[in-house]
């Protein structure tokens, strides 16, 4: 082969490194930058439901209606606020995760979800955040009056989908999710609000409990905020976990440098009176 074709073959190898790296970066770059779990977020699934039933009875209504039949329909509109209202009054009782509130999804998910956020470092884009979340979600919350006597929160972290799909399978072995799909939360300690509160009105407080993944348990203080919301109440919060105390060694994949030891499990979640 003549110099001058090797040459050629360099420079084509090179170009088509220079390429496939550019490729490499501009999907590390351009994939969704997830939403980390806030009251606000979830709360546009509220906003989102009424719009689609406002749309739905612009659509579908009749335009004309007898003065007996609207005034029908306010007396059971007032009802229903009237029960709304007392439900609120009280909200001691059962109540369920529901993951039909909101949608799943994964850039900025208004939906029920518990996952985690690592920092990391690509050799394509320098210092990002990695992002996972699972939908797959249930447990239920036991109030008695104004206290919090009892939460359990379960995870199916087999469903586990990360911001870039080719890491999922190497982020779920690294969670060994094969003979420990499930994480759970636990209250250990009663929390206890002082006052039931009022719709559309948040409330901060910390929850202690046991954090279980990969089959580890490890005492938590996660930092919590809830909100009642058309009858519903919402629940977002956060806590800081070291990977070594749950057996997980952060997976080395593609373009991945390096991954801190230690994210952030969150979660944004649902509840409904069972």
């Amino acid at each position: 082969m003549s110099t001058s074709s090797n040459s050629r073959n360099i420079i084509i190898g090179i170009v088509v490194l220079v390429v496939l790296g550019a490729v490499g970066g501009f999907l590390y770059l351009n994939r969704p930058a997830a939403e980390e779990a806030s009251l606000d977020n979830a709360l546009t699934a509220l906003d989102d439901e009424e719009s689609t039933e406002d749309a739905a009875s612009d659509d579908g209504a009749p335009q004309t209606e007898s003065a007996d039949a609207a005034g029908d329909g306010e007396a059971t509109a007032t009802a229903a606020e009237d029960d709304a209202g007392d439900a609120l009054a009280d909200a001691s009782g059962t109540w369920q995760v529901d993951t039909t509130i909101g949608e799943f999804d994964f850039a900025d998910a208004t939906s029920t979800f518990a996952g985690f956020r690592v920092n990391e470092e690509l050799s394509t884009v320098g210092q990002t955040e990695a992002v996972g979340r699972t939908p797959a979600v249930s447990g239920s919350l036991e109030i008695n009056g104004t206290v919090l006597e009892a939460a359990t929160i379960e995870a199916d972290f087999a469903a586990i989908e990360s911001d870039i799909p080719r890491r999922d399978n190497a982020m779920r072995n690294a969670m060994n999710v094969d003979e420990n799909p499930i994480g759970t939360f636990e209250l250990t300690s009663p929390v206890d609000f002082g006052e039931v509160p009022a719709e559309g009105t948040p409330i901060a407080f910390t929850a202690s409990g046991d954090l279980t993944v990969n089959g580890m348990t490890n005492p938590v203080e996660v930092d919590m905020e809830a909100q009642v919301a058309d009858g519903n109440i919402v629940v977002v919060g956060s806590t800081n976990v070291v990977f070594a105390d749950y057996g997980i060694e952060a997976p080395q994949v593609g373009p991945v440098v390096s991954i801190e030891d230690n994210g952030t499990v969150e979660m944004q979640i649902w509840f409904t009176r069972a």
